[in-house]
């Protein structure tokens, strides 16, 4: 399935309610990776780019608000919380600090894939600057592909990692935290240190043929880095921000 579906994590230490919520969102075109717990959700979030996470809060030993909380206050990405409590404080308290939507069972596969869908809508909309508020950028994707930042993970559009060097890595983070602008190789330069300290003067120009060559395979044509003669180059896609 292609790094631009979205993915969306279910937490839920019920092995059948798993299966269930994860067997529809995968009929209805999603990615899904499933969690019993916040172990098993750590592990994953490290790994990989996740869009959404469904969480129950009645997990075996944990707290589900207090997850929901540490999720939201260590990387905004979007919640629903899915749970049998029917009180009315739980509900508001799981809005107003952690969730961006809340569900009871007993549900329909249907309403839940419909409020899944209006968060990843509502997400959607949000700007670049507002998803990375207080937050580290996880991921981003672009053109069918995935870079996983956190993880130093690029996956091409068919679902095939692609290794990078350290100063391929620092450069590719600086053209998606800048896409679609015209960045000269002074800008380049300062925007790659940020992130490291691997690429230098001497030879940015061969880390970008080099990265240029991993984005575009056999067809140098149609390559994302563009370049601008006399002005720099110019990462050439619109980039989504995965906060």
């Amino acid at each position: 399935m292609s790094a631009n579906v979205p993915h969306i994590l279910v937490v839920d230490d019920d092995p059948l309610m798993r299966q269930l919520i994860g067997d529809y969102l995968l009929e209805s075109e999603l990615r899904v990776s499933t969690a019993t717990g916040g172990a098993d959700m750590d592990r994953i979030l490290k790994d990989h780019a996740i869009d959404l996470v469904l969480l129950d809060l009645r997990l075996r030993g944990e707290d589900g608000m207090s997850l929901a909380r540490k999720l939201h206050d260590e990387s905004g990405i979007p919640i629903i919380i899915v749970t049998a409590r029917v009180d009315e404080a739980d509900r508001v308290m799981g809005l107003e600090t952690a969730a961006d939507d809340y569900i009871t069972k007993p549900f329909s596969n249907r309403e839940l894939l419909a409020r899944v869908r209006a968060v990843l809508r509502r997400r959607g909309r949000q700007s670049p600057d507002v998803l990375a508020r207080g937050t580290r950028r996880r991921a981003y994707r672009f053109a069918g592909w995935e870079f996983n930042a956190l993880a130093r993970r690029l996956t091409d559009p068919r679902g095939q990692q692609v290794s990078l060097s350290n100063g391929e890595y620092n450069l590719l983070l600086a053209f998606c935290e800048a896409p679609q602008r015209v960045l000269s190789r002074d800008q380049l330069l300062d925007l790659s240190r940020l992130y490291g300290d691997e690429i230098y003067d001497r030879s940015i120009d061969v880390q970008i043929f080099r990265l240029r060559r991993k984005l575009s395979g056999d067809d140098e044509s149609h390559g994302l880095i563009r370049t601008e003669r006399g002005a720099g180059y110019v990462f050439a896609v619109p980039v989504e921000f995965l906060n």
